[in-house]
Formats: structure tokens, sequence, C-alpha cells
């Protein structure tokens, strides 16, 4: 039975506990409650702390919550054991400097993984296993020494006691907690992090007993908690299956999805992006949890571990929020989430795909606070901006943005109609998703399950009497034809494509079925852009790269021999990463006669670039230097982003 499913039950265990079912859960969720600080329902510590007891919020059937005091819990029973070992640790060697005693880990690599704990958190010992530099045991024998506590292992656990029945196996599985022995009115437990005093108290406060906690491998206690299993038979087992019947298992995840602590996590997951400035959550499941990473300026960065037990709940609770079948995994969805992260309303685009360890799930991380809706603070130069805004102010023709994905293409689109007077033309936009709303402008949204394709849509606005419209993403040679039928109709159109370069555009729409008469007519120009991480102004480092580093990036066209350039360094400002934010690079490629000669000619995309740089185009990478000289960026940064500017 899932947690939460036995609220309306009074069955009594004959065991030592004395408690219902109910209450135990009562005891499971207000610990939590409590000691987060942020309990559900807008109650406070002080509503848990009431008179000489302990007040815990009961759930009724109906109506808000009430509360009472149940007679097993009281003050004189939570001081009713010491706890000497708890003190024991800070006067001790820190678990860090016992590895290195040890010969575990070197010192360098225990600063290593100080920097990593500061951005990830969680206790150290932690980020040392996930980082790979040690293993479990030897975090466990650290801590003991450190705690001088004994280590219990695995095989010495004996059998789960019957009399220990009516302690919440859920309470158990979610603290790492397994009893070993009751002796002389002392409960003997073994846990994963024994210095937790919040669970010893939980413990204490259930049972009415003196607890002594040992200390044991998180594995060791999962596995002796876990209950066996029946295989599915070969043709039954889809990889995927876990026992239970559709119908209980939708309920199951359901139950477990609706967990306070699950939703507690979740909330965090999501609140982090905001500190954090993610674009994108990553929930990956493997065997030993689901690995949660945030990207953050264009670089992925580790993040919580969940523990196995709790994976599906979470990825449940995240399907819940976003609309999606929850009884479904063998296929891919996608969903939405709106919310408010502290004081700030955010979209988030999920989406799920399986794998053999279960679901993967992403969330686009779509905050339009944090969105620049202007193309002066875009990383543009002052000439690239010029150029662009004339082809934006032209009538008709093709404007395109390209870019990998991730490279802010939609970005630019919408901070250029955002340009645009709204109130004296009509734009409409055909969008797979509508990223962000934007204010006098019609968006349209592509729902490919009813047919509304982007071919589809477009072939219908134009009978809208549009003035300027904006293409999400130009996928098919229909799309491009639509487009480009538009364009010499009168309209402006705005679209993007996935290259990398700006002459790669010419031929993807070559490739996709345009012709190359057709493309001259219709195409203004093609701004292709990157995304690199800015220096953090709090640690960036000046330094001469020397004369031969000038020579072979090309930095000496840019930067004068005297000027130095700077090196990223990290600090606490940018979680010791050495950067903070994104900015633009650019290469803008103009149509003109020499260009459309070519084309109609047929010329590989090299030899555009070259026409194109003889027109006094410059390319992603030398605008990039441009960012180096002026102490934005580093040449280190400028080279991973350009390493691949081929097309041909």
């Amino acid at each position: 039975m899932a947690v939460g499913d036995g609220g309306a039950e009074s069955h009594r265990n004959a065991g030592f506990l004395g408690m219902s079912r109910a209450d135990a859960l009562c005891v499971y969720s207000s610990i939590h409650e409590w000691r987060s600080g942020e309990p559900s329902g807008g109650y406070t510590q002080a509503h848990f702390l009431r008179g000489s007891g302990w007040a815990l919020p009961v759930p009724l059937m109906d109506g808000p919550p009430q509360f009472r005091t149940p007679t097993f819990m009281t003050t004189n029973t939570l001081s009713a054991s010491s706890e000497p070992f708890m003190a024991v640790a800070e006067q001790r060697p820190r678990i860090g400097e016992l590895l290195v005693q040890a010969g575990k880990l070197s010192a360098r690599d225990l600063e290593r993984a100080l920097s990593a704990q500061q951005e990830m958190g969680g206790m150290l010992g932690r980020v040392l296993v996930r980082l790979g530099l040690v293993s479990d045991a030897d975090v466990a024998r650290a801590l003991s020494s450190q705690l001088a506590i004994p280590l219990v292992p695995g095989d010495d656990f004996p059998d789960l006691m019957p009399e220990v029945d009516g302690l919440l196996p859920e309470f158990l599985q979610a603290n790492a907690v397994y009893p070993l022995r009751l002796a002389d009115g002392v409960l003997h437990v073994a846990m994963a992090v024994p210095q937790d005093a919040f669970v010893v108290k939980a413990l204490r406060l259930a049972t009415g007993l003196a607890i002594q906690p040992h200390l044991a491998l998180e594995g060791d206690i999962e596995k002796a908690l876990a209950e066996p299993v029946e295989e599915a038979p070969e043709d039954e087992d889809d990889g995927f299956g876990d026992g239970l019947d559709g119908g209980d298992f939708v309920e199951h995840l359901k139950d477990l999805a609706s967990e306070a602590p699950v939703i507690r996590l979740v909330n965090t997951i999501i609140g982090r992006v905001i500190d954090l400035r993610a674009s994108d959550i990553h929930l990956e499941p493997f065997d030993d949890g689901l690995h949660v990473r945030y990207r953050v300026d264009g670089v992925i960065h580790p993040g919580e571990l969940v523990p196995p037990r709790l994976s599906a709940a979470v990825n449940s609770r995240v399907k819940l929020l976003a609309h999606l079948d929850i009884a479904e995994r063998r296929l891919p969805q996608d969903g939405r989430i709106k919310t408010r992260v502290k004081g700030r309303e955010l979209d988030l685009r999920v989406s799920t795909v399986p794998t053999v360890h279960g679901e993967s799930v992403v969330m686009r991380v779509l905050d339009r606070a944090s969105v620049r809706l202007e193309l002066e603070k875009m990383g543009f130069e002052k000439d690239t901006l010029e150029r662009f805004n004339t082809l934006l102010a032209r009538p008709h023709g093709i404007l395109l943005v390209t870019g990998p994905t991730g490279s802010g293409k939609t970005t630019t689109l919408y901070a250029a109609l955002a340009k645009i007077d709204a109130s004296a033309q009509k734009i409409i936009t055909v969008e797979d998703p509508v990223e962000y709303q934007l204010e006098g402008i019609n968006q349209i949204q592509v729902h490919s399950q009813i047919n509304l394709t982007f071919a589809n849509a477009l072939r219908s606005i134009l009978r809208q009497d549009p003035d300027i419209i904006m293409i999400g993403e130009m996928r098919d040679g229909e799309t491009a034809q639509i487009a480009v039928q538009s364009a010499l109709t009168g309209h402006l159109v705005l679209s993007t494509l996935h290259t990398n370069t700006a002459a790669g555009a010419v031929i993807r729409m070559q490739d996709m079925g345009v012709e190359p008469y057709l493309i001259t007519s219709a195409v203004n120009g093609v701004l292709a852009q990157r995304l690199v991480r800015t220096l953090c102004s709090h640690c960036k480092q000046a330094y001469d790269p020397g004369t031969e580093v000038r020579s072979t990036t090309g930095l000496s066209r840019f930067c004068p021999a005297t000027q130095p350039v700077y090196r990223a360094v990290g600090c606490e400002h940018c979680r010791q990463s050495g950067y903070r934010g994104r900015t633009g690079i650019h290469e803008l490629l103009l149509l003109d006669e020499p260009m459309r000669r070519a084309i109609i000619e047929g010329r590989d995309a090299n030899v555009l670039n070259g026409i194109a740089a003889q027109g006094g185009m410059l390319s992603l990478y030398e605008d990039g230097l441009r960012k180096v000289a002026a102490g934005h960026t580093t040449l280190d940064e400028l080279a991973r982003v350009t390493q691949d500017q081929s097309d041909a």
C-alpha cells in the first residue's frame, strides 16, 4: 500500500508502537514538514510545537486540517535518551580530512569536491561518491571513525523483527533506517545518516523507546528492506513493469507523487532554476537513482541525486503537473507546466522519453523575466546591428536566423518582432511551441495531432491579410516553398533554420527543393549566431597570451599587442565557473549581386562564405574575437562554441 492509502484506516498493530497507521503517517509527514520549516498548507513551525507536546496536523475527510496532541508524543519522550554521538563530529576531523589521511582521496580532489559541493549542495560524502572519487564504503568507514559509532555490514542484518511491523515501511525506506534489535528498552537501528537528529527523534517519538543509531551503507539498508518480487515471464516483461495491474499501478504512482516529501523535492528542484539561472532541468534515471542536472549558460552541471525509491514518484509528480499520462511510460510525451517560483512566473516545457532505466524527463525553462527582447542588448556589434535593422525594415522578403539548438534563434526573432510597431502592421506567428506571448501579435500554436502543421497554418494565415509572418522553424520543403511564395507576394517572412553557418542556410534551402532562382529572389539575408559565456566581472583575470597565440588564433587582427585579454578564474559569484551569463556572436550574410550570381551558378558553402567575406562579412569566429578583445569572453570559450563551422 502506498503512503497516503491509509488516511481513514484505524488499524492498529500488536507491536510495541501502539499507534494507528494514520498516526504513523501523521508522524512521518510532520517530521518532514517541521524539519524543512516550510510545511505545505501554510503552517509554520510554531503550529507543530504547541504547549508541552507536539501538535500535529491530522487530515480530515472534509474541511481544513485540525490539530491534536497524540498521547504517545510528549516533550518528556523527546528527551528520553541522550545522543552523545551527535556532537562528536564537531570535535573530530572532517570527512574529507579523514579520507585524505586514509589515502583514499588526494588533497587536490578534495578541493575539487568542495567546489562541486558549493554548486550542487548536499553532504560532502555524497558529492565525493557522485564524482567517482571514493566509494560508498570509503565514506561510511570515514563517517564511522568521525562519529565513533560502529559500521554494521549488511550481512550482519537480522531478519526484520516481527514486533517492528508496526513501523511504517515507507518511513524506514524514505529515511534509510533498518531496525536491528530491541534490548533493555533501547531500539538499535542501522542508519545511512546516523547523525540525522530529526529521524532519530521521529523514531523515539513513535516508539517511546531510546534509540541507538548504528551506521550502515544505504544500499545494504535498501536491500534488507526490499520485499521479494516475482519476475514476470519473459514474454510479458517489457522492461518497465513493476508487478502492478494497470489501474493499481496508476493509483500507486498518483499516491507516491502526492506525498508531501515528493512534492517538496520537486518544488525544490524547480525552484533552483532561479538561483542557478538554469535554462533546462534534466531528470535522468540510472541504476543508482534519478540524476538531476541543470544547464546553466549552455553547460550542464550536476545537481541532486534522487534515491531509486523516489525516482518514479518524482517523475510522476512532474508528469502530473504537466497534465501528461502517468501510466504511459513507453512513448515520448510533451507537456507544459505554468508555475510561480520566488515571485516569478515560469513556463516549463516538459518532454519525456523512455530509457532502459525508466523515463528521462527534460524541462525547458521559459522565463519571460530573464529574456532580453531588445536587439541592442543581445551582443550585436554596431555594424552588424545596423545591417540587420536595415533588413528588418524591408517590406517583403525572407530574413533567416540560423544556428544549432539552444543558440538563441527564437529569442532573436522575438526581439526583432518587439522592435516592429505591431499597432501599425498585422503580425502573425506560427510556432511549435509558443514560447513567449507577445503583446499585439497573433500567435498560432502548431498541433500536428489535428494536422495543424506549419504548412497548413501558413496557407490559412495568408488569407488573414498579414504584413509580417514569423515561422518558428522552416522544417520541410513544403513550409519552405510556402514561405518563399509569401515573400514574393509582398510579405516580410522571418524564420529559423538549423545550419552551422549563414551560407549553409542557402544550401539547406536548395536541399529542401527550393530552386536557386527563387532563393535569390526571395531571401534578403541570413543571420547565423551562437551564444558564448561571458566572463564573471568579479574574478576575470587579465593576461598576455603571447605573440604566437595572438597570431595563430587571429586575435592580432582585433587586439593590439599591448592590450591584455582575460581568462576565467572562478569565484562565489559565478559558482567557481569563471563565467556568468551569455552573449551572442553573429555573422550576417547579405544577398548582394555577387552572392546571387554564385547561388544561381550552384556554388558550395565555402565559395559563398568567401564571397561574403569579400563583401565585408565577419565570420562567427571573427566576431567572437572582437568579444575576446573587448574582455567579454575567452579564447577557450570561443573555440568551444565555434569548433564546427562547416556546412560544405
